[in-house]
């Protein structure tokens, strides 16, 4: 978007009635203390905060996954919701642009692994550099273990899911940060 428009700080950010900064706080909240699900509601405000289930991972070892805000029920005339002066201020996270990156989809429905066995080492890790045709990650369809490949080589910037978890065709599973041409 190309315009005149001035960035608008998030503290001056309004959505229906909801303080984005507030919401901020909320998710700093949330990290902060491991919470997975929150839900708030005043008058005929409610808010539903949502990221994905954490893995058996370390917290300092997993990939920071923004989690799903859902607001409904908003009342355009509705009251902005008090402060909030026990939550911390949000640390504001360098995002992924989407021309940095080249994204890894899952070709197959499946049980997506990390490593080649279980206690294996992961065949890649965030900050890792991968070549084109490495492994990434394995699917496993129809109890045949499906090898993932990368197209791309680069750095691995992030990893969607989890270990064990449950992929959809389509979802996906890396973000890789394509290396430079010299």
């Amino acid at each position: 978007m190309k315009g005149k428009k001035k960035p608008a700080d998030s503290s001056d950010v309004s959505v229906a009635g909801v303080d984005l900064s507030q919401l901020e706080r909320l998710l700093a909240f949330m990290s902060q203390h491991g919470l997975e699900e929150f839900e708030y509601s005043q008058g005929d405000l409610r808010i539903r905060l949502k990221k994905p289930a954490a893995n058996s991972n370390p917290p300092s070892q997993r990939p920071m996954i923004p989690p799903e805000i859902v607001v409904a029920g908003a009342a355009p005339s509705a009251a902005p919701a008090p402060p909030m002066a026990a939550l911390p201020p949000a640390v504001p996270a360098e995002p992924l642009r989407a021309e940095d990156v080249q994204v890894v989809k899952s070709p197959i429905v499946g049980t997506f692994y990390n490593a080649p066995s279980p206690g294996a080492e992961p065949f890649v890790k965030v900050g890792d550099s991968v070549e084109v045709g490495q492994v990434l990650c394995i699917i496993e369809a129809m109890k045949l273990m499906n090898e993932i490949e990368t197209d791309v080589s680069g750095e691995v910037m992030r990893i969607f899911v989890e270990n064990a978890q449950p992929v959809e065709y389509g979802e996906p599973l890396f973000a890789i940060r394509p290396s430079r041409k010299r």
